[in-house]
């Protein structure tokens, strides 16, 4: 055993395949099994029985001790007798026997004791403390040495007699069983060591085999070849370690496309605005009489463009990052709304309805829930219909306010509805620049509100329009 524990720690010290360790664990565990069944059958069987037969002999004195006033004392003793083979005495202090059974086949030492001898011997149990173990070994021809144990105990009944259970059980000799035993267990070593390697070759690769291969495509996945797909086969574990990376490869294919449509827009918006300055201020420098208001208001609403973009930016990885404090408050959410409206009162040819029956109060950051509101009506103005009318309703559900914001535009598919909350992504796949904002609002919002703990969504048809929404605890009455 403790060059079986010796090796496995030295395996430990090597960094091998899971093959390997596997089919080594494997063989060790079979060693190790076998080595317990040789000392268990061979070396403890002799402790073991004689441990056995003395639980025995002490069980048949205490059941006998319990009815030695009972009349059915007699049946007991001889149904205790055949039962375990054991000779059995009951006598009194006098030394008078009062039940005795032993088995025919059987010689018996207590049997053959006489009045005078039987007396001594309980008066030696007595002055023992009240029971008496002693053993005798004689030779069996052809079988080595046997021995015979000798357990008595002296009992006070409830009716006051004085009794001595004196019972005798022969401890076989095992040196047959022991070598029947070990021809036995010679025999199945030699079947269970080819056949634990041929199992532990087959388990490790059954299950090896598909963490390997598992490895390898994890390998390629990291090189940026999102196309692996990993083998959903083996153990329940592998499979769903396989289908967590699949999912995971899906993903991170997904970002990807997603990470390279978002700089190949947010390159468009930043060089369009930046474009325009450069071009107005050449001809602004170039042309005599170019340098008019008209001229310059382009260039400053094209810095704002640009300002805001990166500000959006800026928010969204602030946001995403976790690194952004709320700054919570109770504010007037239906006054918010209606202040952020009348600041769209410029944007020529548009008119926002707002329908509120009561003044509502949140505590959130206000700040941010007006960015929310900015950005909702944003794109509901890029994706307003031909009305270029976008409605905007306040509900109030229980202990909730849902603020909706309504266009009358193309409207969204249904499969693309989960969808349009994600960073980088666009419905239409087509780049198009925005009449008012980045681009980025759906994500910002989804970011903020997820801040809050609050909840948003949105109802489209194609054709009809789109309702985005989004929901706020009310704040309880100062």
């Amino acid at each position: 055993m403790k060059r079986l524990h010796a090796l496995a720690k030295g395996l430990r010290r090597f960094p091998t395949g899971i093959r390997w360790q596997m089919a080594l664990g494997f063989a060790l565990f079979t060693l190790a099994a076998l080595a317990l069944l040789w000392a268990f059958q061979i070396f403890l069987l002799n402790p073991f029985y004689q441990a056995i037969k003395t639980a025995e002999i002490k069980q048949v004195s205490a059941a006998l001790s319990r009815c030695l006033d009972d009349p059915q004392l007699v049946s007991v003793a001889n149904d205790l007798c055949v039962r375990t083979g054991a000779t059995i005495v009951v006598s009194d202090e006098l030394g008078r026997q009062v039940v005795g059974y032993m088995l025919p086949y059987k010689e018996s030492l207590i049997s053959g004791l006489t009045r005078r001898e039987m007396a001594q011997l309980f008066e030696k149990v007595n002055l023992n403390g009240g029971s008496y173990t002693q053993e005798f070994r004689y030779a069996v021809p052809g079988q080595g040495t046997a021995r015979l144990m000798v357990y008595a105990i002296t009992v006070r009944t409830p009716k006051n007699n004085n009794r001595m259970v004196v019972v005798e059980a022969e401890i076989t000799p095992l040196n047959a069983m022991v070598e029947t035993l070990v021809a036995q267990l010679a025999c199945l070593t030699l079947v269970l060591l080819p056949l634990g390697a041929i199992l532990a070759a087959v388990l490790s690769r059954r299950i090896a085999g598909p963490l390997t291969e598992i490895n390898e495509a994890a390998k390629r996945l990291g090189q940026g070849d999102y196309s692996q797909r990993f083998g959903a086969q083996g153990a329940r574990e592998v499979t769903e370690l396989a289908q967590t990376l699949n999912y995971a490869a899906d993903e991170l294919s997904k970002a990807d496309s997603l990470r390279r449509e978002l700089l190949a827009n947010v390159s468009h918006d930043l060089r369009t605005p930046l474009t325009m300055i450069k071009g107005y201020g050449e001809v602004m420098r170039d042309l005599p009489g170019e340098n008019t208001p008209e001229n310059l208001q382009i260039i400053i609403d094209e810095a704002g463009r640009l300002n805001d973009l990166v500000n959006d930016l800026l928010d969204l990885s602030r946001l995403e990052a976790g690194v952004l404090k709320l700054e919570m408050a109770r504010f007037c959410l239906t006054q918010s709304v209606r202040e952020i409206l009348g600041r769209y009162d410029k944007l020529a040819g548009y008119s926002f309805p707002f329908m509120a029956e009561e003044e509502i109060y949140v505590v959130a950051d206000q700040l941010k829930i007006s960015q929310v509101v900015y950005n909702l009506v944003n794109n509901a103005v890029n994706y307003a219909g031909e009305d270029k009318t976008v409605f905007l309703r306040q509900e109030v559900l229980g202990d909730r306010v849902r603020i909706l914001v309504t266009d009358r535009g193309e409207g969204i598919p249904g499969d693309k509805l989960q969808d349009i909350w994600e960073r980088y992504y666009k419905v239409d796949r087509e780049h198009r620049r925005a009449q008012v904002g980045t681009g980025l609002g759906l994500a910002i919002v989804k970011n903020v509100l997820d801040l809050h703990g609050g909840t948003y969504g949105v109802i489209s048809q194609v054709g009809e329009g789109s309702t985005f929404w989004f929901e706020l605890p009310v704040a309880p009455e100062e």
